[in-house]
C-alpha cells in the first residue's frame, strides 16, 4: 500500500512538473509589421478564447494565445477576458441567508 502511494505521488509531481510554462521568447521582440499585443488585444483574446479553442481542434495553425506580446500587461487583460467570459468566478450571495 505504501509503495502505490508513493507511486501516485511520484506520478502526480511528474504530471504537474510538465505543466510547467516555458520562458515565451516572442515575448517583447521588436517586429517592423506588427506590435506586441497588448491589455486590449489579451482582453478581446482571453474573450474569445473558447470559441478559438474548438476551431483549434480543427484547423491546426490556430493559436489561443498570442506569443508576441508585451507580457504582463497582455497576460491580466488575457485572464480578465476569460473571466469576464466564464461569469468572474464569482456568485451572488442572497441576503437573508436564504
Amino acid at each position: 500500500m505504501k509503495f502505490m502511494t508513493f507511486l501516485l505521488l511520484v506520478i502526480l509531481i511528474l504530471a504537474l512538473a510538465a505543466c510547467v510554462p516555458g520562458p515565451n521568447t516572442l515575448q517583447g521582440a521588436s517586429n517592423n509589421d506588427v506590435k506586441p499585443a497588448g491589455f486590449w488585444l489579451g482582453v478581446w483574446q482571453g474573450f474569445i478564447a473558447p470559441f478559438v479553442f474548438v476551431v483549434s481542434l480543427f484547423q491546426h495553425n490556430l493559436n489561443i494565445y498570442e506569443v508576441h506580446n508585451n507580457g504582463i500587461w497582455y497576460n491580466f487583460g488575457y485572464l480578465f477576458g476569460v473571466a469576464c467570459f466564464f461569469g468572474g468566478g464569482g456568485h451572488r450571495v442572497r441576503s437573508g441567508g436564504k
